[in-house]
């Protein structure tokens, strides 16, 4: 974990834009475009948000967060902080890499989704390889980072699409591409419905399309199981309408969750008897189909019985 504090705060839209930097000045953790630091906040409020600056930069991380109207307090905490306020942070983890033996990168972002978009623009940049950037929102007024994207040094590899005056044409923008292009896209659940989709129809392989998801609607309920935490020798019913995590803290057993929704990652755990019925997006079908891993926060048993190592 590491303190940090707030050194820059710019509003642009909806959208904050946040400096974070090491009180003593200190380089901070090396990490890769496409990697997200968790902020705790108030209470036990953890959310997980990319990092959308240089990663050449050692001295500062920066975020954007969109002032999301339906936020669950994560945003609107993040909204609330000011310059000088300091903050605790987990160090940079990656589940969004860029593919370096990529012909080409073809970056998609959709509104707050751009903002991996940017640290992989970034870095692909630095190291001389070939990609594109494609950024669509609303309109240009509700847009963040356009007057950053004009300026970048690789301006000429950028195209944005606004709404309400020229849209993506994703057939076109998939077709017209070199070999062994990789796809990145981060945004609306639409928007990356499509660009899966679309994908698929111009024949690229599924190992060359890479997503990362801000939210997605998991259904947690189901049968009743049991839980058994080995390490703890702690033993649990999960409810029809409960989470294991939720299972778990009654019985004394804290998990560190960020998402809630099966997306980053942080809760989870090696399953070591049972089968999990799996709800979330982020093993891959082969990593389910392996049935050794559970995310806590929205994933359940297929069988009355469950062995975990926590």
């Amino acid at each position: 974990m590491l303190t940090l504090q707030v050194i820059r705060r710019e509003l642009q839209g909806e959208v904050v834009l946040l400096t974070l930097a090491h009180v003593d000045g200190i380089a901070l953790p090396a990490f890769s475009a496409g990697a997200h630091i968790d902020l705790h906040l108030t209470g036990d409020l953890i959310r997980p948000y990319s990092l959308c600056g240089d990663p050449q930069d050692r001295q500062h991380y920066q975020l954007g967060i969109l002032k999301d109207g339906n936020s669950q307090g994560g945003s609107l905490a993040v909204h609330a902080l000011r310059e000088g306020d300091a903050i605790t942070v987990s160090e940079p983890r990656n589940l969004f890499t860029l593919d370096e033996s990529a012909g080409h990168s073809l970056l998609i972002g959709g509104g707050i989704g751009i903002t991996p978009m940017l640290a992989m623009a970034a870095e692909l940049h630095a190291t001389g390889r070939s990609f594109t950037l494609h950024y669509c929102a609303r309109s240009r007024g509700q847009a963040a980072f356009v007057t950053q994207l004009e300026s970048a040094r690789y301006a000429g590899q950028v195209h944005l699409h606004f709404s309400d005056q020229q849209r993506l044409n994703l057939d076109a923008v998939l077709s017209d591409v070199p070999p062994n292009t990789h796809v990145y896209v981060c945004g609306p659940t639409r928007l990356m419905d499509a660009v899966n989709d679309g994908a698929k129809r111009h024949g690229y392989a599924a190992e060359n399309v890479h997503q990362e998801c801000f939210s997605a609607e998991v259904q947690t309920g189901g049968a009743a199981f049991e839980v058994v935490a080995a390490t703890s020798g702690i033993t649990v019913q999960v409810l029809e309408d409960q989470t294991i995590v939720e299972a778990l803290a009654q019985a004394g057993l804290k998990v560190n969750v960020s998402c809630k929704q099966g997306i980053c990652g942080s809760c989870l755990t090696d399953v070591l008897e049972g089968d999990p019925d799996h709800r979330d997006s982020y093993l891959t079908d082969e990593e389910k189909a392996d049935g050794d891993q559970i995310l806590l926060c929205c994933s359940r048993s297929k069988c009355g019985r469950l062995v975990i190592d926590l």
